[in-house]
């Protein structure tokens, strides 16, 4: 159970007779005890603190970009979250990774000294890494909406943010950031070609992928529990999601072909991961037989990794890339089986068909308009997938 934090006490000092708070450490003395005004500065004090996100003011021209970084981050940690208390991948891939070198190179600075030229050296820093532009500017994206919040809540001065909104983002030719790469669909023949160079869950995943157009991160957590059976079409509605944290709904829907692959899987623990990493440590020990004696002993593990019992996207993507060398084809990623579906969806059904498949809602649709995209999956679904 979360503890519901301590309001510090209106203490008295005997020795000088006056009343006083310790906020952060520090002792601050609010006047003569007893007095009706000192212990109202004191509820003033207290109020001002808490409101302060728990920190005792500092004057803008005195905090530093460490202390601001903090107190964003704070913040951060309370809102980028998912319903299960998860961090999204925002606060993880854009956030941590846009104020992890902000605060090792500026971490001392005063952060109304932080202007448009030490933004352009972090962007600079990123560009010679040869990053893509857009990742480039996403992490530039995310430094300013840090010094907006800390504007916002008066932690600095309004220029200062105001300051760093002039910083253009950086284009492909005109820097050392190299263009981003066109992510296109994967053809089918490349798909084929690594059947058998992956383990039959693995497999499952790209299949169910290819039918329904989901993210990795929304079929490797999968759990029996999770589907809905009651209809022609099934439908799982998640709770972790990629927009989770803006508060859309996310539901994915089960045709045909995607309920023949997923009965299999359906016969597991119904809160147990549908596509546990276990079963291709089987499949790859059953095609490799050790014909060890039966009182052999095992050899001891040459590192201290683990099999988890769900796939992560890098370890579903990884499989994918071993098996594009084995087979011999270039190598493709699993969002491109999204691509692939999305191509498809269009083509046949229309634009507004594909939104809804991959799940791109708007932040302001109505309710109404929801229902009906569901429907519209739904359509899709019972027809292609």
């Amino acid at each position: 159970m979360k503890r519901t934090p301590r309001t510090p006490s209106y203490r008295h000092h005997k020795g000088s007779d006056q009343g006083f708070v310790e906020l952060d450490g520090r002792r601050i003395y609010l006047g003569k005890w007893g007095l009706p005004e000192t212990e109202q500065r004191y509820h003033r004090t207290v109020a001002e603190w808490i409101a302060n996100g728990r920190h005792v003011a500092i004057p803008p021209e005195d905090i530093t970009v460490k202390e601001m970084i903090a107190r964003y981050w704070t913040h951060c940690t309370a809102v980028y979250v998912s319903p299960d208390g998860a961090p999204t991948p925002y606060l993880e891939e854009d956030i941590k990774l846009a104020l992890a070198p902000l605060r090792r190179l500026y971490g001392d600075v005063n952060a109304v000294d932080f202007g448009p030229k030490a933004l352009r050296v972090l962007q600079e820093q990123w560009a010679n890494q040869a990053l893509a532009c857009t990742s480039v500017n996403r992490r530039v994206r995310a430094i300013r909406r840090a010094f907006r919040w800390a504007a916002a809540h008066e932690i600095i001065p309004v220029m200062v943010a105001h300051g760093l909104d002039m910083v253009e983002g950086v284009k492909a030719g005109t820097s050392g950031a190299r263009e981003s790469k066109h992510i296109g669909p994967v053809s089918d023949e490349h798909v084929d070609a690594i059947r058998d160079f992956v383990s039959p869950v693995v497999w499952g995943l790209i299949q169910l992928q290819r039918l329904t157009g989901a993210r990795s991160g929304e079929l490797i957590e999968l759990r029996p529990c999770d589907v809905d059976r009651s209809g022609g079409v099934w439908m799982a509605t998640l709770e972790r999601h990629k927009t989770a944290h803006h508060g859309h709904t996310r539901v994915l829907h089960f045709g045909p072909q995607a309920q023949a692959i997923l009965r299999p899987y359906l016969l597991r623990p119904a809160d147990a991961y549908m596509f546990d990493p276990h079963d291709a440590v089987a499949w790859r020990a059953s095609r490799f037989p050790t014909h060890r004696r039966s009182n052999q002993k095992a050899d001891p593990n040459e590192s201290d990794r683990t099999v988890n019992h769900c796939y992560t996207v890098d370890s579903y993507r990884r499989a994918i890339a071993r098996a594009c060398i084995e087979a011999n084809v270039p190598d493709w990623h699993p969002h491109q089986l999204r691509h692939s579906l999305a191509t498809r969806v269009r083509a046949e059904y229309g634009l507004e068909a594909a939104q809804v498949v991959l799940g791109h809602a708007r932040a302001n649709i109505t309710q109404v308009y929801a229902e009906a995209n569901q429907a519209k999956a739904a359509e899709v679904a019972a027809k292609i997938g």
